[in-house]
Formats: C-alpha cells, structure tokens, sequence
C-alpha cells in the first residue's frame, strides 16, 4: 500500500499534511521502508504523522518525535518514542542522538521558524547517516515575516539554501567557495513548492568521458 493510500484511510491520530507532500515522501522516504531505520520528525501535533510513518517504514523503523509541548509524551507507542524539548537546543538534539543514535531520516515540521529550522539543521544534518536524509517542509514561512521570514531577507532557510547551491558545487568554483564537510558529504538538493530535501552521500569521482573507438 503506498503513503498516499494510508493516508486516505487512516482512522487512527489526525495528521494534517498537504496533498502535494506525499510524492516527495514516497521518493525520498521509500527507500527506508522495512529497514532498521530512525525516523526523527520534529512536530509532533496530534501524533497522526508519526503512526503513518510507523505503518509505512515498517516493523523494524524505530519513529521518534520531538516537540516542546509536554503533553505529545502521551501519544508514544510501540516504535513511537516522543522526546520533549526545544528543537534549536543542542544539548538536548544530543541527548535525542545519544539515545537513539544516528539518524536515517530528519523531517522537519516543527515551529517553522527560521532560527529554529537553522538551529536543527545545523546540529542534525551532519550527524545523519551516510546516506540519510533530511526534509525541511512549509518552507513557504521563509516568505512570511511573523517566522522571521521575508523575500530576500537574510538569513532566511530559503536564503541559506542558495548558498548550499554553492556548497554542493564548490569543487568547481576554482577556489571561490571553500570545500567543505557539506560539499563533502552531500550528494544532491531537491526543491519542491514549500519544501526541500538534502541527501546524503558520497561523489563519484570526477574524469572526462572515456568514448571507444572501433579497432
């Protein structure tokens, strides 16, 4: 059964989700089904989401939540574990990690602040697994000036990430961008409406095309 379909028939916890989200899911998140996979979603809600990602990934997924109201401590359930804090706090990200180790996927739907998501993905994205991956979603209150947002402001996720456009091709800048562990270890950067995925990974090494030629 595909997200989309166990999204429609959820009878369990409310999950609030846009329509358009769940094929980037399946794309990005598909590969993590029926593995021993950690799932760490910030925002927690009514917990419907985290129920839809244990029905997804499958029995070996272990699901984690992470949100600063205390009462979402009640929803954990067998694979659900909901640590409460604040997402831009280190020290706490790192008792999540201590505790649950390195992380296989990260989603991000949690204040929607721009500090915030800067905070987790900073602290988060270099601690995930080699080829793990990471999705920041209503990204759409980069534009909105109440989650310290703003066209062009600076400082805004949406801004950052036009510079991890650079980092991604630093190899080739000849010199102008410094090589760094992001440029290192980050394979590719989709953008969809309202959102953005970073996968980990390793580059192939880098040659000209080798062309045959008949004897």
């Amino acid at each position: 059964m595909s997200l989309w379909s166990e999204f429609l028939t959820n009878q369990e916890r409310p999950i609030h989700k846009w329509v358009h989200y769940f094929p980037i899911y399946e794309r990005h998140f598909s590969g993590f089904v029926n593995r021993a996979a950690t799932f760490i979603e910030i925002g927690v809600s009514k917990g419907g989401s985290l129920q839809l990602w244990k029905r997804y990934l499958g029995p070996f997924a272990q699901i984690v939540g992470i949100d600063n109201e205390s009462s979402c401590k009640a929803l954990e359930e067998d694979q659900i574990a909901i640590r409460i804090g604040d997402q831009s706090n280190p020290i706490f990200l790192q008792r999540v990690i201590d505790e649950f180790k390195q992380p296989d996927v990260v989603l991000d739907d949690g204040s929607h602040l721009m500090s915030h998501m800067a905070a987790s993905f900073e602290f988060l994205y270099p601690r995930l697994s080699k080829n793990g991956v990471y999705m920041v979603e209503d990204l759409h209150t980069a534009y909105w000036e109440e989650y310290e947002g703003g066209f062009g402001r600076r400082g805004t996720f949406i801004e950052r990430c036009k510079c991890f456009i650079d980092d991604l091709n630093a190899e080739h800048a000849r010199g102008a961008v410094p090589i760094s562990e992001f440029t290192k270890s980050t394979l590719s950067m989709h953008f969809y409406d309202s959102a953005v995925v970073f996968e980990r990974g390793q580059h192939v090494k880098k040659h000209a095309p080798v062309i045959g030629r008949p004897a």
